[in-house]
């Protein structure tokens, strides 16, 4: 098959990369190389370039021709910084899939693997004593202050227990990143409708590995945590450490995504798949991990905390194992052993 990857000079594209020239299809790269991802030389890659921006209409049309499918990876990732962030996060994922998503009805490209993100669901889902499943309610910056990371329940205000949240709960999306893809899955959503193409929002859980980002205000949780240890100095753990996540190997996820090329989607929809591990850990687990793997020293739990920030999220992706035969491969060990020995 012929594939557009966009964004794939980046961290998660270069392994959808090799994964599909593994598994034998065509794949042209489109790549903006944006300064605030890409440092030095731009990457050498085994395949066709076009050093572009998403949201340029002509280079997008070129990039589309003879093209069967795309992989959509091209995005402004991570929280954000601060306000000032808002328009870049909606100029570059918004309106660059609607420029995309454009340019592929006139192309008559049908297919369509959108990279979404689990921080759509917000805080997703709780489990009150009293009320059963809840979605938590909102996290005060006074309660942050206090100490009271565990978000209330909305009727009682009681502390809730996680919960693994399906594809099917609603959309809650709390930061200026979350809002951006939450609204590339609505734009790929009315573009199916209206032209009878189909599409696989992957929503990647807390992807890691070799080749992801450091040094920037945008770095994952692992890299910000590596690149302490590697100045030797210990990791800061937010909050109390509590946090859950799902981490994900970045090869997971690159098989993921490839697998959803052939994703069982009726034509005219979108059908989402949520991409873990399945197996939830915590943010002080991940940073003790990193730590054992160096050497280096203890996690420090600070209590510090962002507003914006989700404490749980979890999601339960039994759907993409069932439809896809996908698993994941990466054991959590062996991951962040090898994490910190390339990054």
């Amino acid at each position: 098959m012929r594939i557009l990857l966009t964004g794939g000079a980046g961290f998660i594209g270069r392994h959808v990369l090799a994964e599909l020239t593994g598994r034998g299809h065509e794949v042209r790269v489109l790549d903006s190389l944006r300064p605030d991802v890409h440092r030095g030389q731009p990457p050498e890659l085994p395949v066709e370039l076009i050093r572009a921006d998403v949201r340029d209409p002509d280079a997008v049309a070129g990039a589309l021709r003879e093209v069967e499918a795309v992989c959509h990876l091209a995005a402004k990732v991570g929280l954000g910084v601060d306000v000032r962030d808002l328009p870049d996060y909606a100029s570059s994922n918004d309106l660059g899939t609607a420029v995309l998503l454009a340019a592929m009805a006139g192309a008559g490209v049908g297919r369509l693997v959108l990279a979404s993100s689990m921080v759509v669901y917000g805080e997703g889902l709780g489990e009150c004593a009293e009320h059963g499943a809840v979605r938590p309610g909102p996290r005060t910056e006074a309660a942050l202050a206090a100490g009271r990371f565990e978000p209330p329940c909305p009727v009682c205000g009681r502390e809730l227990l996680p919960a693994l949240v399906g594809e099917d709960a609603p959309l809650d999306p709390r930061n200026a990143y979350a809002a951006s893809k939450s609204a590339q899955e609505q734009l790929a959503a009315s573009w199916a409708r209206l032209t009878g193409g189909r599409v696989a929002a992957m929503r990647y859980h807390n992807v890691y590995g070799p080749g992801m980002p450091r040094d920037t205000p945008y770095a994952g949780v692992a890299a910000i945590f590596l690149s302490a240890l590697r100045a030797g100095q210990a990791p800061q753990v937010f909050e109390d450490g509590g946090q859950r996540r799902d981490f994900v190997h970045v090869r997971d996820i690159a098989a993921a995504t490839v697998a959803a090329l052939g994703a069982p989607v009726a034509d005219g929809a979108v059908r989402a798949y949520n991409v873990g591990s399945g197996t939830p850990r915590t943010v002080g687990e991940m940073a003790a991990a990193l730590s054992r793997a160096v050497a280096g020293p203890a996690p420090v739990v600070t209590g510090g905390y962002r507003l914006g920030d989700v404490r749980h999220i979890t999601a339960d992706s039994s759907r993409i194992r069932g439809e896809l035969d996908w698993q994941p491969a990466v054991d959590f060990a062996d991951g962040t052993a090898e994490l910190a020995r390339v990054l």
